[in-house]
């Protein structure tokens, strides 16, 4: 049974917080945890959300970067770059504000989600799409996943 990890925007898109119901397959990504987090209004949630993320790391379901999934992150977003300098015919127009960024991060969620074998499900399809052209992690959408 291949394991598999949420992208944020399907934990945000349908409400997925409640980790400690997963099926035993699914591991958990740091690099979403920290998203939820930051991104949460709801100050009571940070307790639980750090401690979410504390069980995780002590029971070995946590995807965390590495060091070479760094690097080659940084690989990853220099050749969709490319790819896009390349469609624009030269030109590089501005990203939307904040959305190199959310790349940045999805690209890590990828990144490290490929080194454990692990499927991600999102919503996000079009980004993710794009990097696995670089990056051959395995992605599903969440509305076929959900449909199961």
């Amino acid at each position: 049974m291949p394991y598999f990890t949420y992208d944020t925007s399907v934990c945000i898109a349908r409400n997925l917080i409640d980790f400690q119901r997963m099926p035993q397959n699914f591991r958990l990504s740091a690099v979403v945890m920290m998203e939820l987090m930051a991104g949460d209004p709801d100050e009571s949630r940070q307790k639980f959300f750090r401690d979410v993320f504390l069980q995780f790391q002590q029971d070995n379901l946590i995807i965390v970067p590495t060091v070479d999934d760094w690097l080659f992150a940084a690989k990853v977003l220099h050749l969709l770059t490319r790819s896009r300098r390349r469609l624009q015919k030269g030109k590089l127009h501005r990203l939307p504000p904040g959305a190199s960024q959310r790349l940045a991060l999805d690209v890590l969620i990828a990144v490290s989600a490929r080194r454990w074998k692990a499927q991600v499900v999102t919503e996000n399809w079009a980004d993710f799409k794009a990097i696995q052209r670089y990056c051959n992690t395995t992605i599903i959408k969440a509305s076929k996943f959900f449909r199961k």
